[in-house]
């Protein structure tokens, strides 16, 4: 997935068991952010950056989505834990993340293993690509404001 290409118009259950779908959020730019695992240092930072900036993110007209592939279980508790206002989807067989291209080879302790490549797209109104932060571009702490920064 690359800027310029339209996003999937079904994204996956959330912790709820709710399905999200792209059209859910028509009108509203989506920040679309694949993480490698609930309650790590870097993905709960993420999150509570988010988390800490919503209300700015939604005055700017963005809506926001977290993917993983851990259980929607593991979604309630990390979400619960952290108060996150957000949906986390539920992604175990991992189609979106390698639809949007956030699956792949990377290394972790000197070994080479297939997981989750931290990516954020932000998706337009119109369910286009607009922009895209990924691995070491991302950083977790101040990723709302690089988001925020990134739209202005």
């Amino acid at each position: 997935m690359t800027i310029g290409d339209k996003a999937p118009e079904i994204l996956g259950k959330d912790e709820q068991g709710r399905e999200i779908r792209l059209s859910d959020y028509r009108g509203r730019k989506l920040v679309l952010y694949f993480y490698p695992k609930d309650n790590t240092s870097g993905c709960t930072s993420e999150a509570c950056s988010l988390r800490d900036h919503y209300g700015e993110l939604q005055s700017a007209g963005y809506e926001v989505v977290g993917v993983s592939k851990d259980t929607a279980a593991s979604h309630q508790k990390f979400k619960a834990k952290h108060e996150l206002p957000f949906p986390l989807i539920a992604d175990v067989d991992h189609a979106l993340l390698e639809a949007m291209g956030a699956w792949g080879e990377k290394t972790m302790y000197g070994k080479k293993v297939m997981g989750t490549i931290r990516t954020t797209f932000v998706i337009s109104e119109e369910g286009v690509v607009e922009k895209m932060f990924s691995g070491k571009q991302i950083k977790t702490k101040e990723h709302a404001s690089q988001i925020l920064d990134a739209g202005a």
